[in-house]
């Protein structure tokens, strides 16, 4: 397997669970009772939280490994 076929699976699948982590904020968001725009709202800083998360994860790694 190419290292470019590695790296691209590698970062759908970061943005696949980003994803999956922003949609499951917004809706414990609007089951909380928050409007439309604030449920929103939570679940863009969510996808960007964990999308820092994994950038950051990934720079300590390969400062360690390399």
């Amino acid at each position: 397997m190419s290292g470019l076929v590695v790296v691209l699976l590698a970062a759908a699948l970061v943005v696949v669970v980003a994803l999956l982590a922003a949609a499951a904020a917004g809706k414990l968001a609007r089951l909380d009772g928050a409007t439309y725009p604030t449920a929103l709202s939570r679940a863009a800083s969510t996808f960007a939280a964990v999308l820092t998360l994994a950038a950051t994860l990934t720079g300590a790694l390969a400062t360690v490994l390399s």
